[in-house]
């Protein structure tokens, strides 16, 4: 039952001005998100060595995805109780201020801790902005909007490495101005927001769920640790068996809370609707699938191919061009023909194909291979990335669009987390083992070269380490990201099932502020002169 209702004494109009102004407050911020992944991703390997946790690079990443997957379905489920503009601004504010943290973070702890902050306000910018869109913008219509989203995308992906690697790669500047730059383009996407994010506010006499927030926010975090503890230190420990003990425990518990729940933060109707259910499980499996490459590759270029970090952002070029031709060609097909479930398909068969590809990758393969990897994989990502959210999103009803948007996202970010997890704790451990030995085989010259330990090597020691040293430690980083992408195929091949298995629905045609009476179209409204009434909200669709 939804309790909430419009604060506002009539329905807003939803104008084409109006609709571009929000899309354009969504862009802001999309492109400080995604600009901020983009540049860590290729100045991690610096950062980490700069501030001794080589052995614990995973924690980067795995930081900010479990903080910002522990609130996704809380900013969805209150965005809709009670409208998503004041938690949207609320969420750049916090990715603003988390960047200046991390800019001024003087140990390794403390950037992972900000990293987490930082999460915290990633993972609503992520959900709400998806939310907003499907709230303006009919689902039959919304493949329009992929296009220009992708585009910022794209740019980011080209311009947060090349950022990234022109700071790494200055001494005057330095990894920190990475997350420096943040700052203004955060209070430029804060300032546009106030400015364009007219939305209607709702009022809710609801009763919180803290007991499903608590025991989802459990699980979430044993299953994340769990899985970290079990690849560190071997499934059969007792911290790994506690953890996904406690998991377990958990997830029975948030069930049944859920179930009595006056307004459950993710409603267990949801997974009552095969769409939905389909289109949830791929993004967790796809997340697992893509995001371990695109998080390790710069390493491997920077380090595996004696590329510097500019470089290796230069080389994530092919990616971002193969994302933007098929994210602008399937939005503008969808658009067209109503018609979007193919998509999946070929999106996870394309992924798989890259990510086998990169089973070979070794210290000698051609750069511009690795670039036709990577071109594979970005064409792959695009059809696929936001195809599933539109599919999940048209499977419900207008009243639980963010709880629905949430859900899916958490789902995926969970696969993703998870992925990392054991990825980076295969990576390390592998790493560790192979640095430990090269650097043994070559005491004297390590000693030389001023390496003392294998948590503090940074690429340029790397690049400056004369042969053979230098080929035993670039041999050290291929041989234990390679094999890394072998295990991430059976992941796929559940995909490439559960896409086959999606119905196509067709597309709802009507906006989710219109369904649920809070926003009329602009050629809805009658003339005052004519009539005197109140236009009537346009009727909420049935669900499929």
């Amino acid at each position: 039952m939804n309790t909430s209702t419009c604060a506002t004494t009539s329905p807003m109009v939803l104008t084409r001005r109006r609709i571009n102004l929000v899309f354009c407050a969504l862009a802001a911020a999309m492109l400080l998100a995604s600009l901020d992944q983009t540049i860590v991703s290729t100045a991690m390997p610096t950062i980490v060595g700069d501030l001794g946790g080589i052995s614990h690079m995973a924690w980067v990443t795995t930081a900010y995805l479990l903080a910002s997957t522990l609130v996704m379905p809380v900013y969805g489920k209150f965005g809709d109780l009670w409208g998503r503009r004041t938690l949207f601004l609320g969420a750049v504010a916090l990715f603003t201020l988390a960047s200046a943290g991390l800019a001024l973070a003087d140990g390794f702890t403390a950037f992972v801790f900000w990293r987490g902050v930082q999460g915290l306000g990633g993972g609503g910018m992520m959900v709400l902005s998806q939310a907003i869109v499907a709230d303006v913008v009919p689902a039959r219509e919304r493949g329009k909007y992929m296009g220009p989203l992708g585009a910022i995308f794209g740019l980011s992906a080209v311009a947060g490495p090349l950022i990234g690697g022109y700071f790494t790669d200055h001494a005057g500047l330095g990894w920190r101005w990475c997350f420096w730059i943040n700052v203004p383009v955060g209070v430029a996407a804060l300032l546009i927001g106030c400015v364009a994010l007219s939305l209607p506010r709702r009022r809710s006499t609801a009763r919180l769920d803290l007991a499903g927030i608590a025991t989802l926010s459990l699980l979430t975090t044993s299953l994340i640790l769990g899985t970290e503890a079990g690849s560190s230190r071997g499934w059969g420990s007792w911290p790994a068996l506690a953890l996904l003990g406690a998991f377990a425990v958990c997830t029975v518990g948030f069930v049944l809370v859920e179930r009595t729940a006056q307004e459950p933060i993710v409603p267990l109707g949801l997974f009552r609707n095969r769409n939905f259910v389909l289109a949830t499980a791929l993004s967790a499996l796809v997340g697992m699938g893509l995001l371990t490459p695109v998080v390790f590759m710069p390493t491997f270029l920077q380090m595996a191919s004696g590329t510097s970090a500019a470089g290796s952002g230069l080389l994530m070029l092919p990616m971002t061009a193969g994302l933007f031709l098929t994210l602008i060609g399937s939005g503008i097909v969808v658009a067209r023909t109503g018609r979007c479930t193919v998509f999946p398909v070929a999106g996870v068969l394309t992924i798989a194909a890259a990510v086998g590809w990169m089973t070979t990758l070794s210290a000698t393969t051609a750069l511009w291979v690795v670039g036709a990897m990577l071109f594979v994989a970005g064409l792959g990502l695009g059809l696929i990335m936001q195809i599933v959210v539109l599919i999940a999103q048209n499977a419900v009803g207008p009243q639980v669009l963010g709880a629905a948007t949430a859900t899916t996202a958490y789902v995926r970010e969970v696969g993703a987390t998870v992925g990392i997890a054991v990825g980076g704790a295969v990576f390390a451990s592998a790493l560790a083992g192979n640095l430990a030995g090269a650097l043994a085989a070559h005491t004297p010259q390590a000693l030389e070269a001023g390496i003392t330990s294998a948590d503090r090597l940074v690429p340029e020691a790397v690049h400056a380490a004369a042969e053979p040293l230098h080929g035993a430690l670039v041999g050290a980083y291929a041989d234990a990201l390679a094999p890394l992408f072998g295990w991430l195929l059976p992941v796929l091949a559940v995909a490439v099932v559960l896409a086959l298995l999606l119905k196509e629905v067709p597309l709802s045609e009507v906006a989710g502020m219109v369904a649920r009476g809070e926003a009329v179209l602009e050629g809805d409204v009658p003339s005052p002169a004519l009539s005197g009434a109140r236009p009537e909200p346009a009727p909420q669709p049935s669900r499929r």
